[in-house]
């Protein structure tokens, strides 16, 4: 093997590392958005609720996370969908078990869990808008 070919070698290697990299934070890019949205939600309505019993000076806020944290899990979950590749593949299972087999499969892991994830940020910001304050 040739010192070129050695060079390029090692670049795609590093190349496809990162891209398992890559794949391996998208995956839990969507519960970590969902937990952190859960957690500032409802600590900023107990602590609301403990000190002035009024929600009303940060509904808006929240309400405006709640859709900002919304559109990182849709970026998340079409980055993992152009990941998974079933649109080109056809391949809603990937049976082989090969590299690019399983990188598609982190790219579907990393959607449905995209897909969850938006679902719980959702539900649990809906008592910001039915909920009209501290009872």
């Amino acid at each position: 093997m040739s010192h070129d070919e050695h060079r390029i070698r090692q670049k795609e290697e590093k190349r496809a590392f990162r891209e398992e990299a890559e794949s391996l934070i998208r995956i839990t890019l969507g519960p970590v958005i969902w937990a952190g949205h859960f957690l500032l939600c409802y600590c900023t309505v107990a602590v609301a609720c403990a000190k002035t019993g009024d929600v009303a000076p940060w509904r808006g806020l929240l309400i405006a996370i709640t859709l900002g944290c919304l559109l990182a899990i849709v970026w998340v979950g079409w980055r993992s969908f152009r990941q998974w590749d079933v649109r080109r593949t056809g391949d809603f299972t990937n049976p082989y078990g090969e590299a690019e087999d399983r990188h598609q499969f982190l790219g579907h892991a990393a959607f449905l869990l995209a897909i969850i994830s938006g679902i719980g940020v959702v539900y649990s910001g809906l008592p910001l808008i039915l909920i009209g304050g501290c009872a």
